[in-house]
């Protein structure tokens, strides 16, 4: 087991061959996972962000390794680190609600840039743990996630009213339930019904308390036509 490990750590065309067909798969999986939820980029998009950065490791440690040239060992590397960035930013849109979209694939983007370049350099065992540890942050912390941020104390709900006093009402519901209202601001949404206006809130619960609970006694007021937190 050694040896083999030994010589997909070398720089023989066939192990090389062979790292760079595991950032791949690596790559494609990790892909699977976020086209599954939905997100901008897929599976074509992080193999190739996965064997771009393995590519290029592979590259810079064989310019290292040339008799007579002198190679920086960390501009490659870097120039990688910064190029992904780029191309995570434009995964990441801010919705006219105020909503923040993509930052989970921007990151999983850039830190499968690196689990490519780890691969590519060599270091399999690490390789094979960015992998797992990239699957278990975007699988598994991802219901621990939404636990916590459903009782936050904080609450922000986009929500669609009937123009005639619905903002008043609304008010006064929500000073009859204690909560305490940061900020209220009018959205330039376009509204699903003409005769509604849309608001964006921020509220302060007090203390940490289910939203599902809150936004279901919100729906249920009969000026409140639509209801999303964000």
């Amino acid at each position: 087991m050694q040896n083999v490990l030994s010589y997909l750590q070398g720089y023989d065309s066939i192990a090389v061959a062979i790292r760079l067909l595991m950032a791949t798969v690596f790559g494609s999986l990790i892909g699977w996972e976020r086209i599954s939820k939905k997100d901008g980029a897929g599976i074509k998009t992080f193999a190739l962000v996965s064997l771009g950065s393995a590519i290029a490791t592979v590259l810079n440690v064989y310019l290292g390794h040339l008799d007579g040239l002198y190679a920086d060992a960390s501009r490659i590397p870097a120039g990688v680190v910064s190029g992904i960035g780029f191309l995570g930013a434009g995964t990441i849109l801010l919705t006219g609600r105020n909503q923040i979209k993509g930052l989970s694939t921007a990151a999983t983007l850039w830190v499968t840039s690196s689990m490519g370049m780890v691969i590519g350099g060599g270091f399999l065992i690490t390789g094979c743990i960015s992998f797992a540890l990239i699957m278990i942050c975007n699988l598994l912390l991802m219901p621990v996630s939404r636990q916590v941020e459903g009782h936050n104390r904080y609450l922000s709900i986009y929500l669609e009213v009937e123009k005639a006093k619905g903002v008043t009402r609304l008010r006064k519901f929500l000073n009859e339930t204690g909560y305490t209202l940061l900020s209220i601001t009018k959205s330039k949404e376009k509204t699903l019904q003409d005769s509604d206006v849309a608001i964006l809130l921020e509220l302060d619960l007090g203390g940490r308390i289910s939203h599902h609970g809150i936004l279901n006694s919100l729906n249920s007021l009969d000026y409140v036509n639509y209801i999303e937190e964000i």
